[in-house]
Order: structure tokens, then C-alpha cells, then sequence
């Protein structure tokens, strides 16, 4: 319509002004509009106001062509800024179309949907083939096969039996399953992950902060510079409308469009590029610090291994094997922890409670109880030589456990934990992106904390560590990283959220990790896949270089265009291009963070 206006219109007069000024109001009626109502809200200097002064005073000069044309492309600009976080939205929102519809009970032998939020822990539900798993649970009757990819990016399907927990927001692909809740809706899985996404987008990046101060102060500066550049040059030189035309030149150039939306969007895209990995960052300031990994601290138990433990071996001192693998399970039977668990399978058979008289957890050392009236203490070495008792060191691979009966050493048990298939592999990655340094926390013996640390090829280790001792050492090592870098800690067990909270950088795992863990956390691995930490780290720092280039880019075009245009050597189509152009180019290069991964 443009060209044909340029065409057939007369070149100046007001028949001219009203042929270009329908266009021009079809096109940029909107933009005028925002200008007006921002104007009238006290909030003068923002795109909208640039574009809106810049246009009606190319009209005023006689620019008929250029004032609609310059409408035109910025509309095009801003379509390509809806497209593109439409874009990134939809990849997100992929992965958050997780919520479940509805939950079935069976009553009175007829199945009845009801509202997830309104099913209480411990009822059952029904899951038919095909149907989203509404609640987190225990697998009590059937068996099939679990899609998780949308919650932990892999594609193999797992396949659940009788006695295995099931996740919400999973698909159950073959098979009928009666599930046991474990969980009300608030706190499982599938809520979680909605809560942490949703709030992502209010902890903006350092970057993007700056971006949003800097066009604070940027505009307005611009604004006077514009109005100078149109009334102190003709004072001295003359010429108004030949100044007054390169100042509306200028106000179209240093429109800051290509920053305000390009930065915001690379960051949204990188995070949405990281959830379709399974992995949750909860906001883009630690996309940011991530980026700048220099130590990476692991948690031992349930992070690198696997946290399922075998007992490998029993040593019985003065009573029987039999018994004490009985005493150690009784005493450990109110106690959450997976070694607590193993020796609890070992037994294979359902504790009497009722004779336990007391019972006590110490925290990284052990438990204590009473049992039909003898004072048991089960736990590691630290917990012997707090009660007085010498125990006998144990030459066996594994996590030694060691029991006490009113005071006298009655034996240990042997207790095995396998490591994960990708952990040797996630250490390796990690100093193939140029982490500096690997460390080992835990709280296992120094024998077997060293021979994991050695197998996995760890730079450091530490061993023996209470909860407290933990925040201990995070905090030395924070004291003594490289100035810039971050410190990374990877954990997944309630006694590693102060831990976690403290780093620079927390990484929970989020499908077997507690969910103080997963609070205290800044990013959540929702496939527990210690691998995933150097994949993490691979998408901060692309995204941060793609938010680099779009500023480097858009500011040294800006600035070159801006001192042609004050010297009269820049058009208003060179000043179309500073803006609209760039900010279009600046937009498609964020976009490559949607596949940061790759």
C-alpha cells in the first residue's frame, strides 16, 4: 500500500498528508494510543513515546513515506517479539501441560472422578491406561509401563510393579494401576514443579536488571539529546528542518527495543530450553551465577550412588548373627534413612514395635533405643567413641554399621551402596566445561569415601561429616574459590538444604530428593541424573554468551547509526534498520537458547 501511495500520491500538500495519514493510522493507531495512556500515567520515556514523536514529526516535515514506513517496520518488529515469546511460552508450557484433569476413585464398585485436591493421603485411586498419574503414591495392584518425559526429558519408559512409587504428572502408557496417594496434591510432584516455574520468571538475571535501568536513564537521555541535536546546531548554523528531520532520525535510532526484549527473552528461552532436559531453574539470576561454575561440591548418598544399600555382611561380636541383625533393625525401625531401610529388608520381617521403650535419632551418628529393656546404640564410628565403647574396624568395601548393647560391643554390619551408571561420566563432563575443581561430601567412613572419590575421579574428598560439618566445609571452600567463580553443591537428602541454601549455586535432585531439598534448591534435576549438573552448566553459559552478543551487538550498531544520523550521513530507512532490523536480528539469536542444550 506504500509503494503505491509513493506512487500515485502527490508529493506534498495536505491531499498527500491525508492519503499517507490513513496508513499510517491503520498501522500505528496502537502505538499512539500506549504513547497517550503512558503519557497520561506520569510514564513519558519508553518506546511507544520515541516512536509516536519521531513519526508525527517526520509527518510535520513532510516525510509522509518515511513516518508510515517507519510505523510499518516497527509493527513488524513487535509481531516478531510476539512470535518469538509465543515460542518460548509454548516450550515451557509443554512441559508444564502436566496437571492432572481429574483423579478416579472407586466407589461401591463404580469408578467416580474427582477433583485431585480433594483426595487425601492414603486413599486409592485407579489409573487406566493412557491417563496422567493425578498424585504421587504407591503402586499397590497391577503393573504397566510409565511415560516420565515430562518430567525428566527421557524418553524410556519405566515399568512399575506392586511396593514402586509413581510420581504425579507421569503418564501411565499399558496396564491398570491402583495406586496408594502419599501425598496430597499441594505437595506432590506435579505442584511443585508448577510452583517452581511459575515463579522463574520473578527472579530476573543481574543482565536483565541492568537492561531494565539502563532503559530507565537510556530514553530520556536520548530524548534531550534529540532535542538539542534539533535546536542548538540551527541556531548557529541554521537549517531547522534539516535538524529537525536527523533528530527524528536520532529518536528512531536509539530506540533500546533490540535489549529491553531480546535479553528477557534469552533468558525465558534458556529456561525453557533446560526444562525440556528435566531440568527446573527457578529463575534466570541462576542461570546467570551457574554460568560461572568453578567448584562443584557433591553430596555422596542418593546423589552419585544410588541410595539403595545391600547388607553385604553381618560380624557378630558376643551374640549371634541372627540377633544382631535383629537388634540393629529394631533399633533403627522409626528411622527414615536408606541404611536404616536396607537393615530393615535384611531382616525380612515386620518389626515388633511394641518393645521398643524409647528411642532417640542423633543426628550423623546413629540411633539409640531401648529394646525390652537393654540400651541398644547402632550407628558409625563417631557414635562409639561418643558412648565409650571400641569398636572393631572393619576391612570390607562398604558402610560399616556398628552396634552396642548396654554398653559393650556387639558387632557390625556391612552395607554397600552402588554407584549411579552416569556418574563417573557426570565428572568427567563437568571438567570438560572447565570446572575448576571436584569435591566429595559425606558421611561415610573415610575408607569408603576416598575408594568412591578414586573410582569417579574426584579432586577432593571429605569424609566422616556431620550436617553441620558440611556447611563447614562449603563455607572454606567458598572462602577460597577464584574471585568471579561460583561454588556449586548437588545434593538430594533433608541434612544437605542448609547446604544448599548456602552455595552459591543449590542443584536438588527432584525425583527422589526430600522436599526441603527441592525448597532450599535454586535449580531441581527431575530425574535425579547427576549428568544433568555439566548439562546445566553447558545452557547457562550459552545463554549468557547469546545474551552477550544481542548487547554488544545492538549497542555498537545503535552507536554508529546514531553518530551517522546526528551528522546527517543516516537516512530514516538506516534508522528502521537500527531499530527494527536489529531488534528482529537480536530476537532470532535469542531464540537459538531454546536449544541451548544442543
Amino acid at each position: 500500500m506504500l509503494v503505491a501511495l509513493k506512487i500515485f500520491a502527490p508529493e506534498e500538500g495536505w491531499i498527500a498528508a491525508l492519503l499517507y495519514a490513513v496508513p499510517y493510522a491503520v498501522i500505528g493507531y496502537d502505538v499512539v494510543f500506549k504513547a497517550a495512556r503512558n503519557i497520561a500515567h506520569g510514564q513519558v520515556f519508553d518506546e511507544n513515546f520515541l516512536m509516536m514523536i519521531a513519526t508525527v514529526g517526520a509527518f510535520a516535515t513532510g516525510e509522509y513515506i518515511e513516518a508510515a514506513a517507519v510505523m510499518l517496520f516497527y509493527q513488524v518488529g513487535e509481531l516478531f517479539q510476539s512470535v518469538a515469546v509465543g515460542k518460548s511460552r509454548r516450550s515451557i508450557s509443554a512441559l508444564m501441560d502436566i496437571r492432572p484433569d481429574h483423579a478416579n476413585i472407586e466407589v461401591d464398585g463404580v469408578l467416580t472422578e474427582a477433583d485431585p485436591e480433594d483426595v487425601a493421603v492414603g486413599d486409592e485411586i485407579i489409573i487406566k491406561p493412557g491417563e496422567r498419574i493425578p498424585l504421587d503414591g504407591v503402586v499397590l495392584e497391577g503393573e504397566g509401563t510409565v511415560d516420565t518425559s515430562a518430567l525428566t526429558g527421557e524418553s524410556l519408559p519405566r515399568t512399575v510393579r506392586p511396593g514402586d512409587d509413581v510420581v504425579s504428572g507421569c503418564i501411565n502408557q499399558t496396564g491398570l494401576l491402583k495406586v496408594q496417594v502419599t501425598k496430597p496434591f499441594g505437595e506432590s510432584t506435579v505442584a511443585r514443579i508448577l510452583e517452581l516455574v511459575e515463579n522463574s520468571a520473578s527472579k530476573k538475571a543481574h543482565a536483565e536488571n541492568f537492561i531494565t535501568r539502563f532503559a530507565r536513564v537510556y530514553t530520556p537521555a536520548v530524548c534531550f539529546a534529540a532535542l538539542a541535536l534539533a535546536v542548538i546546531p540551527p541556531i548557529f548554523a541554521g537549517g531547522w528542518l534539516t535538524w529537525l528531520h536527523r533528530a527524528l532520525i536520532f529518536l528512531v535510532i536509539s530506540c533500546p527495543c533490540a535489549l529491553v526484549i531480546s535479553v528477557p527473552l534469552s533468558f525465558f528461552g534458556g529456561i525453557g530450553g533446560a526444562s525440556r532436559e528435566g531440568i527446573l531453574v527457578k529463575g534466570g539470576s541462576y542461570l546467570e551465577v551457574l554460568s560461572r561454575s568453578g567448584t562443584v561440591v557433591f553430596d555422596k548418598t542418593g546423589t552419585l550412588t544410588k541410595g539403595v544399600f545391600n547388607v553385604t555382611a553381618v560380624h557378630p561380636q558376643e551374640i549371634p548373627e541372627a540377633r544382631l541383625l535383629e537388634l540393629a533393625a529394631y533399633a533403627e525401625s522409626y528411622s527414615t534413612h536408606p541404611i536404616a531401610k536396607s537393615i530393615l529388608d535384611a531382616l525380612n520381617e515386620e518389626p515388633d514395635r511394641s518393645c521398643i521403650a524409647s528411642y532417640e535419632e542423633l543426628s550423623g551418628r546413629g540411633v539409640k533405643a531401648v529394646i525390652d529393656g537393654d540400651e541398644v546404640c547402632v550407628g558409625n564410628d563417631k557414635l562409639m567413641e561418643e558412648i565409650g565403647v571400641k569398636w572393631h574396624p572393619c576391612h570390607h568395601a562398604g558402610t560399616t554399621v556398628h552396634a552396642a548393647v548396654n554398653g559393650r560391643y556387639a558387632g557390625h554390619i556391612v552395607i554397600s551402596d552402588e554407584l549411579k551408571e552416569t556418574s563417573r561420566e557426570a565428572v568427567s563432563a563437568l571438567k570438560a566445561q572447565g570446572v575448576g575443581k571436584t569435591v566429595m561430601l559425606t558421611g561415610d567412613s573415610r575408607a569408603v569415601g576416598e575408594d568412591t572419590a578414586k573410582r569417579l575421579g574426584m579432586d577432593e574428598v571429605h569424609t566422616e561429616l556431620l550436617p553441620a560439618d558440611k556447611v563447614e566445609k562449603v563455607e572454606e571452600l567458598l572462602s577460597s574459590k577464584a574471585a568471579g567463580s561460583a561454588l556449586v553443591f548437588v545434593g538430594d537428602g533433608i541434612n544437605d538444604a542448609p547446604v544448599l541454601s548456602r552455595a552459591d549455586i543449590g542443584i536438588a535432585m527432584g525425583a527422589m530428593g526430600s522436599d526441603a531439598a527441592i525448597e532450599a534448591a535454586d535449580i531441581v534435576l527431575m530425574d535425579d541424573d547427576p549428568a544433568k549438573v555439566a548439562l546445566a552448566i553447558r545452557i547457562s553459559r550459552k545463554t549468557l554468551r547469546i545474551v552477550r552478543e544481542n548487547i554488544i551487538f545492538a549497542l555498537g550498531v545503535k552507536a554508529a547509526v546514531l553518530i551517522l544520523g546526528a551528522l546527517g550521513f543516516a537516512s530514516m530507512w538506516a534508522a528502521v534498520f537500527a531499530d527494527v532490523g536489529v531488534s528482529v536480528i537480536a530476537i532470532l539469536n535469542a531464540m537459538r537458547c531454546l536449544r541451548a542444550a544442543k
